[in-house]
């Protein structure tokens, strides 16, 4: 990987086409280009999100967040390769029973936002549920690992725990969806 990236600039992408890892070259608005890229775009997210306050354990869960992304990026970048494990599905799954515990019961929509920690955990939910529908779009042409699909559904699942966690850490209530309000 050293020598890969030794030259950032190689001109070989002016041409509207792009290497994939197993090299082959492909149009870069091909559907898995676009799969890469959002989930690049959220993963870019994360890193956002993590440069605010957090409680603890959610930066090291974060970045962890962001290794497995960078496993799903292996996996689209190189058709047929698999890098994702049940065991990071399962890793999501743990995280969000551990947040439902310490939330009380939701009966109502809610509306994304309140402190922003919690808005950016939405953005990330929001570009998650986007990068899952990419999966899904090249899936349908080219059959995938099912483990990224469960996994970004997954995420997103996060993304909503954590911001309901994160309002809540600040002292600020969920907003209710009202579906009349006009004020």
């Amino acid at each position: 990987m050293a020598d890969r990236l030794t030259s950032i600039v190689t001109k070989t992408g002016d041409a509207g086409t792009t290497s994939l890892g197993d090299g082959s070259r492909i149009a870069k608005n091909d559907a898995r280009i676009e799969a890469i890229g959002q989930v690049d775009e959220l993963n870019s997210f994360i890193g956002l999100l993590a440069c605010e306050p957090l409680p603890n354990g959610v930066p090291s869960a974060l970045e962890r967040i962001q290794h497995h992304l960078f496993d799903l990026g292996s996996e689209l970048c190189v058709p047929g390769y698999s890098a994702l494990i049940e065991s990071h599905v399962t890793f999501l799954e743990t995280e969000i029973e551990r947040s439902l515990a310490e939330l009380p019961p939701l009966k109502e929509f809610i509306l994304p936002g309140g402190t922003r920690p919690a808005s950016l955990a939405h953005v990330c939910r929001s570009i998650c549920r986007r990068a899952e529908r990419g999966l899904v779009t090249l899936d349908q042409r080219e059959p995938l690992n099912d483990i990224g699909r469960q996994y970004l559904n997954r995420l997103s699942d996060y993304f909503f725990m954590l911001a309901r966690i994160l309002n809540k850490e600040a002292g600020r209530q969920d907003i209710f969806w009202q579906k009349e309000k006009t004020s």
